[in-house]
């Protein structure tokens, strides 16, 4: 049974990786748009909802590698 829930958390970490990682990258081409680009020079800040991708995707990958490591 041991063995079975190793190889769970390996799979989810995988997962968890992969789906950080889109997220990062969905959330850099989002800063890229030309409404976010016209937000950022009014305010000088990125735009939250290109914030959250962001912080989405680095908790999940560092969550997902968290399990690959210990699994």
């Amino acid at each position: 049974m041991a063995q079975g829930s190793m190889a769970a958390s390996k799979v989810l970490g995988i997962a968890l990786v992969v789906i950080g990682v889109g997220l990062a990258i969905w959330g850099f081409q989002l800063s890229e748009s030309v409404g976010s680009q016209i937000t950022e020079a009014v305010t000088g800040a990125e735009r939250d909802k290109v914030m959250m991708f962001y912080i989405g995707g680095a908790v999940s990958f560092v969550v997902g590698a968290y399990l690959l490591i210990k699994g």
